[in-house]
């Protein structure tokens, strides 16, 4: 029974000891992390079990974010977690963003981590356009942001459209232009190879550099009025509070140095800033809402007390945290020269190898080609062989040839000279022919001169024969007269004989002349035909001359006969021309 009674206590004490947990949620500007907290944890123990899981130590800059009622709100450091007005349903969410800004962010921000988050927070507030960035600060802000990411620029590995997915670049200033991704990644890659060498922190410092000169950088905006109810724009930062127009955040109106104010009040919704000069009027302006009120004044004690803080010497901790940062920058400027040795030591001897491999494969090229040129060698060296086997019988072929055309030629002279002779020869028989009929033009010249001579002479005969064939009939017609009137005459006795004689004659004259005369004739023609054979290629043509002489021979007989008997040399007369025609 007492053991019985011993555990139920044992028991009963362990279910009083084990606290009460609820979940948070905690979403940094890269991560989420989950904690179980216990109810009476205070905002500063969740806190301080955030940064310590990030490790980070610069706290004073941060602060956990979380929204109500569409209204942003910071966790208290000395009020309970669920003391807030935080949503009843768990996980719980809060924000671990940077609550106060830095004035010179390369001088106050000394770790890594803090930097870090920073440079994430600033680039989401620029893309947001929460900052107001200018075109070219934003195409460099991005060219940063990608370096920090990326590393240094490698167009083998970074290769066109490997951008195309991130948001660098915030949406106005994209439709402020007309280009396209493709251009504004040409522009962003051209800033982004000139920042070779650079190691992430040192590329998110840069970028954290130039957002801190932008006018919006780390300013709280609250919508405020005056005590004459104009509406107007409150501005608190690292520097001091600004008044604005609700058209113009970039420009303020009035400014309030932190070193310039003497008292901030708040009282009943109302603010009044007093600066220390006496001769500057009192601002008074207030806010509808209350949890507004709150965030500023809480915003402006904070950023005061930094303000202040930055005007002393660090403490101890901060000393303590720079020197470790200094270190730790030194150590890790020297890992990374040495990184830079060892990757300048590996890129010379990857180009090294690189270098024997491709002279290696070169002389394996250079080798394969030797062994195929040599093969193609033998093989040319054989077909060569051949070839010259082959041209060696040709040239057999062609001596034989030419031994061939050599006879053929001396054929071909031979014949040439017995053409020539025969040309010769023929020229001659030309000559010869030419010549012949040259002469045979000027024998038939002559001739038909003497055709012409010998129609003349005939007229002339037959004129001759006409004079006489008159005369004839004129002494015929005295003769017969005559003989009339001697009819009656007594004749002489030797008359009769006379008659006979003469009767003789003309009996002889008309016989034995005329064939004589005929065969003349007939031994002329037989010598022509002689004298001109066809054999020849000479034409036959009758000798007029002959005729001529004969004719002529015939007239002296005739005019041997006029003594004697006229009407003898009548007969004779009309004789002789038809014999001459005849001919």
């Amino acid at each position: 029974m007492a053991g019985a009674i011993a555990s139920r206590m044992s028991f009963s004490s362990l279910k009083r000891k084990q606290p009460k947990t609820f979940t948070v949620r905690i979403a940094t500007m890269d991560a989420e992390m989950e904690f179980s907290c216990e109810v009476k944890w205070k905002g500063k123990d969740l806190f301080d079990l955030v940064c310590r899981t990030l490790g980070l130590r610069e706290t004073w800059f941060f602060g956990l974010q979380y929204t109500i009622k569409d209204t942003v709100a910071w966790l208290k450091m000395d009020k309970k977690v669920l003391d807030h007005d935080v949503p009843t349903e768990e996980p719980k969410t809060f924000h671990f963003l940077a609550k106060f800004y830095p004035e010179n962010a390369e001088e106050e921000l000394v770790q890594e981590i803090t930097q870090h988050l920073f440079f994430l927070q600033v680039k989401k507030q620029i893309l947001d356009e929460k900052i107001f960035c200018p075109p070219e600060a934003s195409v460099l802000l991005a060219s940063y942001a990608v370096q920090a990411k990326y590393g240094d620029y490698d167009p083998n590995v970074h290769k066109r459209g490997f951008l195309a997915q991130e948001e660098l670049l915030p949406k106005r200033v994209i439709n402020l232009y007309q280009m396209t991704p493709e251009m504004w990644e040409e522009r962003i890659t051209a800033w982004y190879a000139e920042h070779r060498g650079r190691a992430r922190d040192e590329a998110e410092m840069e970028y954290l550099k130039i957002a801190q000169d932008l006018e919006m950088y780390g300013v709280n905006y609250f919508a405020i009025r005056n005590k004459k109810g104009t509406e107007l724009l409150l501005g608190v930062d690292a520097l001091g509070l600004h008044i604005y127009d609700p058209d113009n955040r970039l420009t303020p109106k009035i400014s309030f140095p932190w070193n310039e104010i003497r008292n901030i009040s708040y009282s009943d919704k109302e603010f009044t800033i007093k600066p220390l000069d006496k001769k500057i009027d009192v601002f008074k302006f207030n806010s509808s809402k209350l949890r507004v009120n709150k965030l500023i004044l809480q915003l402006c004690i904070g950023n005061h007390d930094l303000f202040m803080r930055r005007r002393k010497a660090d403490s101890l901790e901060v000393q303590q945290m720079k020197a470790q940062a200094r270190e730790e920058k030194a150590r890790k400027q020297m890992e990374r020269q040495c990184l830079a040795r060892e990757k300048q030591m590996r890129e010379e001897a990857e180009r090294t190898r690189d270098e024997l491999e491709r002279r290696l494969m070169q002389l394996k090229e250079e080798a394969t080609m030797a062994n195929e040129a040599l093969m193609r060698s033998e093989e040319t060296a054989d077909l060569l062989a051949e070839k010259a086997q082959i041209t060696e019988e040709e040239a057999k072929l062609l001596a034989q040839k030419a031994a061939e055309a050599e006879q053929e030629m001396q054929r071909i002279k031979a014949t040439a000279i017995r053409t020539e002779e025969e040309k010769r020869l023929m020229e001659q028989k030309v000559l010869e022919a030419e010549m012949l009929a040259l002469k045979m033009a000027e024998e038939s010249e002559r001739r038909a001169k003497e055709a012409d001579q010998l129609k003349q002479d005939l007229q002339e005969a037959r004129e001759s024969e006409r004079r006489a064939k008159q005369k004839l009939l004129e002494i015929t017609s005295k003769s017969s007269y005559t003989s009339m009137n001697s009819s009656t005459t007594a004749l002489p006795t030797d008359l009769p004989s006379f008659n006979l004689i003469s009767e003789s004659l003309s009996f002889d004259f008309k016989d034995t002349d005329m064939k004589r005369l005929s065969m003349e004739i007939e031994k002329e023609k037989l010598l022509s035909r002689s004298s001109c054979s066809p054999e020849q290629g000479e034409l036959s043509l009758p000798n007029a001359e002959s005729n001529r002489m004969l004719f002529l021979s015939s007239l002296g007989l005739f005019s041997f006969l006029g003594c004697w008997d006229k009407p003898l040399q009548i007969l004779a007369l009309e004789r002789i021309p038809i014999t001459l025609l005849a001919l």
